[in-house]
């Protein structure tokens, strides 16, 4: 079996910073140069979405290599089944080198999907599939989640509202099937093709909601308005897949004043209360986001769970099963 390394954890935890201390160019450790991150953001993997995703950086990238990042135009739906196909890609390639795979990231979903695989719903009714979108245009997205909720209450607890794509294959599961998609089993155990050494890092609420407030502050620093606006000039709006992501869905958001498609955001004033609105909302839903994706974690097998700040049990952990591996690889 293929070792891998899989690292669970929120927005704003460290994640990049822990496996570059271990693996990276620029590390003291044995295994320096000897491991690449497979990401497992389901939105790092659109182009252009730059900022609002935290992509790595290039100075980050150059000490670690990074793999299923800008792989898709943010246009186009690309889901956890295509993110799994690309990951296990990534997976072989860089153990053909002879080198540790790190799963990490923080969409909960992805990490799950990818130890534990897919459940088998049925495929695509075209047609079906036709019905639903159309009625997406016509009616809007609340109309369709509630639409959801009379037929698939726990699916629908599950996604959020704007998540057209995983509402919609939602229904379409079931006017194909009849069956709710939260009926099809789950599978339990872990893919048999790996050999998993699996974290779950965590923080103290406190700790984390003060991050993710830092980053999001940062992410208008660094420039989010005019990437939003640069996105918007390409034709990439609000029903683009990739707009759907938190850092870039709240720009739509009509109670805010503010239309991406008809304002230049890059020349509107930074302290203005729309602005500072938007902010405040982008924070709010990070937070939430961070705390639900840990409910994906829950009942994972062999899954090991450390405080960050206990970096020394971290590191020796993830050192202990490189060591143990090294002839695998």
């Amino acid at each position: 079996m293929l070792p891998v390394i899989v690292i669970f954890a929120p927005t704003a935890c460290g994640k990049t910073a822990l496996a570059r201390e271990i693996f990276g160019k620029s590390s003291l450790s044995y295994f320096k140069g000897m491991g690449e991150v497979v990401s497992a953001d389901s939105q790092a993997v659109y182009k252009g979405l730059d900022i609002g995703t935290a992509k790595p950086s290039a100075e980050e990238r150059e000490d670690i290599p990074h793999h299923c990042i800008d792989i898709a135009d943010p246009r186009v739906q690309f889901g956890v089944g295509e993110w799994l196909e690309e990951a296990d890609r990534a997976c072989q390639d860089i153990a053909s080198r002879h080198k540790f795979p790190i799963v990490t990231g923080g969409s909960g979903f992805y990490i799950r999907s990818f130890l534990l695989g897919l459940p088998s719903t049925p495929e695509s009714d075209p047609e079906i599939r036709r019905q639903i979108k159309e009625r997406l245009a016509q009616k809007g997205a609340y109309a369709l989640y509630q639409e959801l909720k009379e037929c698939d209450i726990e699916s629908a607890k599950k996604i959020r509202v704007h998540d057209t794509y995983r509402v919609c294959r939602a229904l379409e599961v079931y006017y194909s099937s009849g069956k709710a998609l939260s009926s099809y089993a789950v599978p339990d155990k872990l893919r048999g093709c790996y050999d998993f050494c699996i974290i779950v890092l965590t923080r103290s609420r406190e700790d984390l909601y003060s991050r993710i407030n830092a980053r999001v502050d940062s992410m208008f620093e660094q420039g989010l308005c005019e990437e939003l606006s640069g996105l918007c000039s390409q034709g990439i709006g609000s029903d683009a897949p990739g707009m759907k992501a938190i850092g870039y869905g709240e720009f739509f958001d009509p109670s805010l004043g503010i239309d991406p498609a008809k304002v230049d955001l890059s020349k509107v004033d930074k302290d203005s209360g729309c602005i500072q609105s938007l902010k405040e909302k982008i924070k709010m839903d990070s937070r939430r986001y961070a705390k639900r994706q840990y409910t994906f974690m829950r009942g994972i097998p062999n899954a090991l769970s450390f405080d960050m700040e206990d970096r020394k049990s971290i590191e020796q952990e993830i050192l202990r099963f490189c060591r143990s591996r090294m002839e695998s690889l």
